[in-house]
């Protein structure tokens, strides 16, 4: 096997990895989210829509994650910086 192999056969598996590792961070992180906003609002059901609009708002920025991190590894599959 020459070195040009081993480094796409690599990438391709680190890039693996990051969509799994990406995959799962967003579900931790909306489950998270999404209990803690049932939690406030049971705590405090007065603050529902408030809390609605924060939880709306970082779920964006949650759902934002992943497509970054698509972006970074279909860069580094199409356009692998490490091949010479």
């Amino acid at each position: 096997m020459d070195a040009h192999t081993i480094i796409v056969a690599a990438t391709a598996i680190a890039v693996g990895i990051i969509f799994g590792a990406a995959g799962l961070g967003s579900a931790i992180g909306w489950g998270l989210i999404t209990s803690k906003t049932i939690e406030g609002i049971t705590r405090q059901p007065e603050m529902r829509p408030q809390l609605l609009v924060n939880t709306f708002i970082f779920a964006g920025l949650m759902e934002s994650f992943p497509f970054i991190i698509l972006a970074f590894g279909f860069w580094f599959l199409f356009a692998n910086p490490f091949v010479g």
